[in-house]
């Protein structure tokens, strides 16, 4: 790995970082507004919109530029959401704004380490990339979580007296506009890559039928199938379960949002050890193989039910999210090889996102209109630890030997 691999990384690492850190100030901010507890998952559904209406033109963007033009320009877009909330606009409207940025910014970031890089190394650096990515996580829920809390606020603002800077939520935004902005100086200097696959037409008619014919190819082909459907899955569990993870803390643990979004970092930390462990043991051609865990991650959500130490807590969501990043580290390489063989890095991977966003979308849903219902956090946690179990029970069926027949 060369110094321009690792200032990919870098502009991914503080993106991702602002990005996570945003949307528990972002929380901060509706609860400062009183809104109703259902608007929680609503504010994820307006970031991730974009990536599903914006599917079929945000690919051939990416692929129509270098890599690493899209990602600053795209960083951008996420700044100026991020001023917009610091400026009063509305929560649901305003990271609506900076998910437009990021629906950009994914297959550019993704896309750029399949024509970067040999297939070889594909495991490896997506090991590398979901483990920063996760790190970022991590330290977004930390950050965010420690300047929302009025311990460590309060003397802060005190400290600056700046106009108009007057809650912690406040100052939290502050700190993350200054991390896009670092991320957009990273920007400039990822390197030149050149275009493989630029599409054939700016026409959105003609775009949007080469997305629907991407689309169809990539669920066709059995590797792409199987890779696409658990990646879809993961992620829209994934969002689900840090929304899960803050409402039970607050319940089985009294925490307040600030000990609940620090808390959401396990299971990102548990997401990194998982990614490390696929990257010794998990070979391209055997990826398949590892579907079982993803089993076993959902059984093990429901033992959150019975919990109410902080320390058993903590070590159950590393191990839920371990296992998450052991199985779809090698899933995500897979998907990114697949597509990239059939269509181009930057159009699979807006086929990827559009379906993984979707997912989330669904799940994000079903848990608002729970909230709405009031049902219990237990039962909620239930619902959505069975339905991830079977799901991947009814793929495993399905696919568990579709890699033994499939060509890489």
């Amino acid at each position: 790995m060369n110094l321009g691999f690792y200032i990919i990384l870098a502009a991914q690492f503080l993106s991702a970082l602002a990005d996570n850190a945003l949307l528990f100030a972002a929380i901060a901010v509706l609860k400062d507004l009183n809104s109703p507890a259902w608007h929680t998952p609503v504010l994820q559904q307006g970031f991730i919109v974009s990536y599903i209406v914006l599917a079929p033109f945000v690919g051939a963007f990416a692929d129509s530029l270098p890599k690493g033009r899209v990602m600053f320009i795209s960083n951008i877009i996420k700044l100026a959401g991020c001023l917009a909330m610091l400026v009063g606009v509305h929560p649901l409207l305003a990271y609506g704004l900076v998910g437009l940025g990021a629906a950009a910014y994914s297959p550019a970031k993704y896309g750029i380490l399949t024509e970067y890089l040999p297939p070889a190394q594909l495991v490896k650096a997506n090991s590398w990339m979901e483990g920063l990515t996760v790190a970022a996580i991590v330290l977004g829920a930390v950050v965010s979580g420690m300047l929302i809390s009025p311990d460590i606020s309060t003397p802060i603002l005190h400290a600056l007296h700046i106009p108009m800077l007057d809650t912690a939520a406040e100052l939290s935004i502050v700190a993350i506009v200054l991390i896009y902005v670092a991320a957009a100086i990273f920007n400039l200097y990822i390197p030149y890559v050149p275009i493989e696959h630029r599409p054939f037409s700016r026409s959105p008619i003609f775009l949007a039928r080469d997305f629907w014919h991407c689309f169809r190819l990539l669920w066709k082909d059995p590797l792409g199938q199987v890779s696409l459907a658990v990646t879809t899955l993961f992620w829209g569990a994934g969002a689900t379960l840090r929304l899960l993870v803050l409402a039970w803390a607050a319940i089985a643990l009294s925490y307040d949002i600030g000990d609940g979004a620090k808390l959401t970092a396990w299971v990102a930390i548990g997401i990194a050890i998982g990614s490390v462990l696929a990257a010794k043991f998990v070979k391209l051609e055997h990826s398949v193989k590892v579907l079982p865990v993803g089993i076993a991650m959902g059984l093990l959500v429901l033992v959150m039910i019975p919990i109410t130490n902080s320390t058993l807590a903590t070590l159950l969501l590393i191990a839920i999210g371990a296992m998450g990043g052991y199985f779809v580290v090698p899933m995500n390489a897979l998907l990114q090889h697949r597509g990239h063989l059939l269509m181009g890095a930057g159009r699979s991977i807006a086929v990827q996102n559009f379906n993984e966003n979707l997912s989330i979308f669904a799940m994000l849903g079903l848990y608002a209109v729970m909230e709405k219902l009031e049902f219990s956090i237990y039962l909620i946690i239930m619902v959505f630890g069975l339905l991830l179990a079977g799901i991947m029970a009814a793929l495993y069926k399905r696919h568990g030997h579709d890699q033994d027949r499939g060509q890489m």
